[in-house]
This record gives C-alpha cells, sequence and structure tokens, in this order.
C-alpha cells in the first residue's frame, strides 16, 4: 500500500491547488510534429504553427525550404512522436 505524503495535500485542496499551479500556464503556438532523416546531415520535418502545418526540409547545401500544407490540421492525436 502507498503512504501518503504530507507534503502534499489530497482531496478538495489538491485538487484546486493542483488547478490554481496550472493556471498561468500558456499553450504552445509551435510544435514539432515528425521528423526524419533522409541522410546524414538531411532531414525533413512537420511543424505545425498557430494551427497551420509546414514541412521543413534542411540540408547542408543551402538554406531550410519551407512548404505550407494547405487545409486545416486534424485533430490532435496522441501516439508516437520521432526525432
Amino acid at each position: 500500500m502507498k503512504t501518503p505524503n504530507p507534503a502534499v495535500p489530497g482531496g478538495l485542496a489538491g485538487w484546486i491547488l493542483a488547478r490554481w499551479k496550472n493556471r498561468g500556464r500558456v499553450q504552445p503556438r509551435l510544435a514539432l510534429l515528425e521528423r526524419i532523416s533522409l541522410a546524414p546531415r538531411q532531414t525533413l520535418s512537420l511543424v505545425e504553427a498557430e494551427g497551420r502545418r509546414f514541412l521543413i526540409a534542411i540540408s547542408p547545401d543551402g538554406s531550410p525550404a519551407f512548404f505550407a500544407l494547405d487545409g486545416p490540421a486534424p485533430a490532435k492525436r496522441s501516439g508516437r512522436i520521432s526525432w
């Protein structure tokens, strides 16, 4: 049986404190959804910024290439994210 930690209140007081602590957090507006390596120094990344998705190609030959993917982003999905 797990022994309760006296420093962490439970019940209603614990719930109120948890809600109050997370109150000021801002949701991130930029998220890395997927990233794959194509070659030793070449990557392809899928990024979401404020509801829009972008495909970003990075290589040592030049500056990154950005491609906007038109249409609204689908609902957030849970699962594995590759880095």
